[in-house]
């Protein structure tokens, strides 16, 4: 019963949300377990252009560091203000959601040959926090019972909490990912929320078409006519 409580509460999580919380879950497991080993994940531009290693594009954000309080403390704030997104300012838009993922991973990717960036899951966390953070101005954070403050100081009170975590890899994962995250989290709202209401702004970023037919559910046509059976009323003789 226990297991069927926790399985209908985990088919409630927006689909995005889900499915790229689970992959980092299990990307983490596979490494702990000895399945796979970190260097066959992390960002490579050699691996990937020259031995066609392509999956590292992909797999570089899922790896957080092996398990402990800092896998536990990123996997809270990619659950927690990647679903709050989807619910919120994504909701019933899951193509437009994905297509952030895309258009922020793109970025991270093309920053990740200016530097060392093997591992870009901390910069896609930080994208995620900066835009929610963003659009959410007036909502006040308690950042884990210690501070207070208004939602648009949260992303550099992450970084700030991140670099304090301290050690050798977890520079390498974290203190360059958040500032690369706050950056292209910036980008995308700018492009987003910011440009397009400005004097002769328009929107720029526009989700593919195929996204959205493949992602949303499709729109109904407001001049489209009911057949007379279709419509409500009492049973025809």
């Amino acid at each position: 019963m226990a297991w069927q409580g926790l399985a209908a509460e985990f088919l409630q999580v927006p689909a995005v949300t889900r499915v790229y919380t689970t992959a980092c879950v299990l990307t983490t497991a596979a490494v702990q377990l000895e399945l796979l080993s970190p260097f066959q994940l992390y960002f490579n531009p050699h691996l990937v252009f020259r031995k066609f290693q392509v999956w590292r594009l992909l797999t570089n954000f899922l790896f957080f560091g092996p398990l402990g309080f800092s896998f536990f403390f990123n996997m809270l704030f990619v659950f927690r203000y990647c679903r709050m997104l989807e619910e919120g300012s994504f909701r019933g838009r899951k193509a437009d959601f994905v297509f952030m993922f895309l258009f922020g991973g793109v970025l991270m990717i093309l920053l990740g040959f200016l530097g060392s960036l093997f591992f870009l899951g901390q910069a896609l966390t930080a994208m995620l926090v900066y835009v929610w953070s963003r659009r959410s101005p007036q909502v006040r954070v308690n950042f884990f019972g210690l501070f207070t403050f208004q939602a648009p100081f949260l992303p550099w009170a992450l970084m700030g909490f991140s670099m304090l975590l301290g050690n050798s890899i977890l520079v390498d994962l974290l203190v360059l990912g958040p500032p690369t995250g706050i950056a292209v989290g910036h980008i995308y709202y700018f492009l987003e929320d910011v440009f397009p209401n400005q004097p002769g702004g328009k929107r720029l970023l526009l989700t593919p078409s195929f996204l959205k037919l493949l992602l949303d559910a499709p729109e109904e046509d407001p001049n489209y006519l009911p057949l007379p059976e279709e419509q409500p009323g009492p049973p025809q003789q």
